[in-house]
């Protein structure tokens, strides 16, 4: 591999893999808030929020950071009260509590008013507009949970990318294949991909202080109870479970803990990190074998998201485990064949599975997505593979990713508008 698409690849990793604090997409809306008050220049006293459905969906039952509240009202209001545009996706992360009461009085004032934007074709789309008086300031997110396409105070635009953006982003893709993505991760020099190990260090904190309290359906933290040795065993298996729905647990739960994450979703970033981390870490892997198996690991889930986008109607956590069962593989000492193996087995398997929104239960897909994992990590070991002549895999596992991502991206839509449909009628 050339040094200049090398560094490309370094480059496209470090935009992807970035801290978080909270479920990502209420976090984005608190982000453009916070860039449209620090616009406004002074607090606003109206502030209207229109969203695609996928980040409302994304939104409504998640916990938010610092607050033991859920939803987007408090997010909305904490943005825009103490909100650092700077933060990027921590934003919220100076959030005290007597900004949570005044957040409530804002709330309770009806100075929010959050819609869903119609006709809009970009899945993750955030327009947000701050008011004080006769002053106005807009902010808009689109296609990045932290792209900025449109900024204006009052009739003075200040940033107008909207009509461009997607040319841009279409011109600046990274051309990957699995085979790139796994020359990149067993050749590049160590040096230059080391950082990768901060989603270890990170995403491992986050699992460890989810051990030590309650957070959502405590489920990681169930496991790694009396369950664990009375029907899992104690076991390496049994331990990736645990970590990996704890780290979720918390997050879910809205927990002011950062965690890394992977391509604009938190979960993802978990999911793509910890199987891989204790994995290596029970087997005596030595340092350079994670920073590889975890590089391996999350280009691979960069690589998937790029065709299937930001936010689907699939569950990212199929993504994401996709990546932690090839990383696996390889600390097996699984050869290419065999990680792509594990690639195709995990779409035979886990395709389908809904995204019904950011919320408490998603540490049950997590966890399904990375006992998948490892299953077909074993599978792959032994050259077991998916065939061609079964279902939605070709021959080519680069075909197969895009068989997933084209049902992802496309079948699905229709899934997409009714599981809104059902999440905003409940009790209607």
């Amino acid at each position: 591999m050339i040094e200049s698409e090398r560094k490309q690849i370094i480059d496209l990793i470090r935009k992807e893999v970035i801290p978080a604090i909270g479920c990502t997409e209420p976090i984005a809306v608190a982000l453009c808030v916070a860039k449209a008050a620090e616009t406004l220049n002074m607090k606003p006293e109206k502030i209207e929020v229109l969203l695609s459905a996928n980040i409302l969906k994304n939104a409504m039952g998640v916990g938010i950071p610092g607050t033991d509240m859920v939803g987007l009202p408090i997010a909305v209001a904490l943005g825009a009260l103490i909100g650092k545009s700077e933060y990027q996706l921590e934003v919220l992360r100076d959030c005290r509590p007597e900004a949570v009461e005044e957040g409530k009085q804002f709330i309770a004032e009806k100075r929010i008013c959050i819609s869903l934007k119609e006709d809009i074709a970009e899945k993750l789309y955030i327009e947000v507009i701050c008011k004080a008086g006769s002053r106005k300031a807009t902010a808009v997110i689109a296609g990045g949970h932290t792209t900025f396409v449109y900024i204006a105070t009052d009739e003075k635009v200040l940033l107008d990318k909207q009509q461009t953006v997607n040319e841009e982003e279409e011109e600046a893709q990274l051309e990957l294949n699995l085979r790139k993505v796994y020359d990149f991760a067993l050749t590049s020099p160590l040096d230059e991909i080391r950082f990768i190990l901060d989603t270890a260090r990170l995403n491992k904190a986050a699992a460890e202080q989810a051990f030590k309290g309650n957070y959502g359906h405590s489920l990681g933290k169930m496991l790694r109870g009396t369950y664990e040795h009375k029907v899992m065993g104690d076991s390496v298996f049994s331990h990736i479970l645990s970590y990996t729905s704890a780290a979720c647990d918390a997050r879910m739960a809205g927990a002011m803990i950062p965690v890394m994450s992977n391509s604009g979703s938190g979960n993802q970033g978990i999911s793509a990190t910890l199987p891989v981390v204790v994995f290596a870490e029970e087997n005596g892997k030595t340092e350079e074998e994670l920073i590889r198996a975890l590089m391996l690991s999350h280009l691979t889930v960069i690589y998937i998201k790029q065709s299937l986008g930001r936010l689907s109607a699939l569950c990212g956590c199929v993504v994401a485990a996709t990546g932690s069962s090839c990383g696996i593989t390889w600390l097996m000492g699984g050869n290419y064949n065999q990680v792509a193996f594990a690639v195709q087995n995990m779409i035979a398997n886990l395709t389908g599975m809904i995204c019904d929104g950011a919320k408490p239960s998603c540490a049950l897909k997590v966890t399904t997505g990375v006992s998948t994992a490892v299953l077909s990590a074993m599978m792959a070991m032994e050259d077991r593979c998916v065939t061609s002549v079964e279902g939605i895999i070709d021959e080519d596992v680069d075909q197969s990713i895009r068989n997933l991502t084209r049902i992802g991206s496309q079948a699905m839509n229709e899934t997409d508008k009714m599981v809104l449909d059902i999440m905003t009628h409940k009790g209607c």
